[in-house]
């Protein structure tokens, strides 16, 4: 007899069905994973003998055999063990064969036959429901798979034993309750605008990048405040919409960063240092994982120390900006992940900073700043909606005791000019284009002239042409949804734009 237990792999946010068969046949006693296993799953064997010897139970002196096909796809990760252990099981005629029927089912097994958290639960549980099938979890990821919708039944023991006793009808299980892991308790918010001095002009661009979810490079000596500025931008930046949530925490549970089984309510903030590798920046290594552009998904990436990152690293951003997504292939592996995310840099106009200070800038100025600011290609550049100088805050500032406007101030205007937004039903004006970049923005015949002068005189690409449009949109939606785009936002747009031209 050949017993069949459902599981599946995963490339990328797809899910791939895989059926286990396990066979207990005489011959030669051994114990054999066959199709295409990576080294975690051929150790599964292992873990399920333990597992079963915790419960008392020893596998028959017999040759197992146990198939996951298709043999031509590569199975990858420790969620094989549960499916693995339940095949046996029912193979030697514990559990019932038909009990595990229309079953999607993943867990990893610890020695004391415990069920360990696994990651990908919630796009599995997506694919369960989609496929009309029950879901077999792990205990911690309940809630996670919670949160696929529908009518889908969730089994989450917290070991083997629970669920062969609930299988058996000795023993029931509930269904697992969801919750949302960043409002859990420790979540700890970041900093709040009203901390910040000074710096009117980069807060103003800041509030711009958030409302209409565009890109922003600060340039500016230490200490300005540039990493202060962006750590606040979460802060005013809408919750996740329900499909946003549900799209972004299937990648966080795919590269296992979902905390607590729940899913993400707050925007991602991914920060890497500037020593993140290629792959660790777009995703890859031997099991193609999600990168920091695909853990940004719905948020923002904020690159600080902007031109210490490897050339190589910072060009390989310019066609993810573009598309939305990116497609990370490697010899045995070809992944798309979704990459919609805000970007934000922050970079020093030289390598000592203090370019244009007479006291304290070094004495290769102003050629230094040059060649510092030539290791980011003009196309990369290009791809910044708005480029903001952030000068040096005042000693009197620092001192003022008044505080400024508060993010929550702030957070009220950018979800105003959002819906704003979603009511034209284009989208954010950041990822407007072709036919609903013409529609959504209406120019003022002295805006379109003003506009048209300024990129004759700056010389700028179609895609800058377009980025300064989408930027004025974004002006006029902060000032109240003008259905016309006016000089003035037009004015205040160019700049944003000329800085560090």
């Amino acid at each position: 007899m050949v017993a069949r237990v459902n599981t599946v792999a995963f490339h990328g946010v797809d899910v791939c069905p895989v059926d286990v068969q396990v066979q207990i046949a005489s011959g030669m006693v051994g114990f054999n994973i066959v199709g295409l296993p990576d080294k975690a799953v051929g150790e599964s064997r292992e873990r399920v003998r333990a597992a079963l010897h915790a419960l008392g139970l020893s596998l028959p002196a017999k040759r197992v055999t146990v198939n996951l096909a298709p043999a031509d796809v590569a199975k990858e990760g420790s969620h094989y063990d549960l499916p693995i252990a339940l095949g046996v099981l029912a193979a030697m005629e514990v559990l019932p064969a038909d009990a595990l029927r229309d079953c999607v089912v993943l867990g990893e097994l610890a020695l004391d036959a415990s069920i360990r958290a696994v990651a990908g639960v919630l796009p599995a549980a997506i694919h369960a429901v989609a496929n009309d099938n029950r879901l077999i979890c792990p205990g911690p990821c309940g809630p996670e798979a919670v949160w696929a919708g529908g009518q889908l039944d969730i089994l989450a023991p917290g070991d083997l034993l629970q669920l062969i006793n609930h299988v058996k009808g000795t023993q029931v299980l509930s269904r697992p309750q969801a919750r949302a892991a960043r409002d859990e308790a420790g979540y700890v918010p970041g900093p709040d605008l009203a901390q910040l001095r000074g710096q009117e002009t980069a807060r103003r661009a800041l509030e711009i990048t958030a409302a209409g979810g565009h890109n922003l490079l600060m340039c500016g000596p230490p200490g300005s405040g540039k990493s202060l500025l962006a750590a606040c931008l979460p802060g005013i930046l809408p919750p996740l919409t329900p499909a946003e949530a549900l799209e972004t925490s299937m990648i966080h549970s795919l590269a296992g960063t979902l905390p607590e089984g729940g899913l993400l309510t707050k925007r991602p903030f991914r920060d890497p240092h500037h020593s993140a590798s290629l792959p660790a920046l777009i995703g890859g290594g031997t099991k193609a994982r999600p990168g920091e552009i695909a853990l940004a998904h719905h948020g923002v990436l904020f690159l600080d120390e902007l031109p210490e990152f490897a050339r190589a690293t910072l060009e390989s951003l310019r066609q993810p900006l573009e598309t939305g997504k990116v497609l990370v292939a490697r010899v045995n592996h070809h992944v798309t992940y979704p990459a919609r995310f805000q970007l934000v840099a922050a970079m020093n106009p030289c390598r000592c900073g203090y370019l244009g200070d007479a006291g304290r800038e070094c004495s290769r100025a102003p050629r230094c700043a040059a060649d510092y600011q030539a290791k980011m290609s003009g196309p990369l550049l290009d791809r910044f909606d708005l480029r903001v100088d952030v000068a040096p805050v005042s000693i009197s500032d620092l001192q003022a005791n008044a505080s400024g406007e508060p993010s929550a101030a702030v957070a009220a205007r950018v979800a105003r000019a959002r819906a704003i937004q979603v009511a034209r039903g284009r989208g954010l004006n950041a990822h407007l284009s072709g036919a609903a970049l013409e529609e959504g923005i209406v120019l003022q015949k002295d805006a379109k002239t003003l506009l048209g002068q300024a990129a004759e005189r700056l010389q700028l690409s179609a895609r800058g042409y377009h980025r300064l449009l989408r930027v004025a949109r974004t002006i006029a939606d902060l000032d109240g949804g003008a259905e016309i785009v006016g000089t003035a936002h037009v004015a205040e747009a160019l700049s944003y734009r000329q800085a560090q031209g």
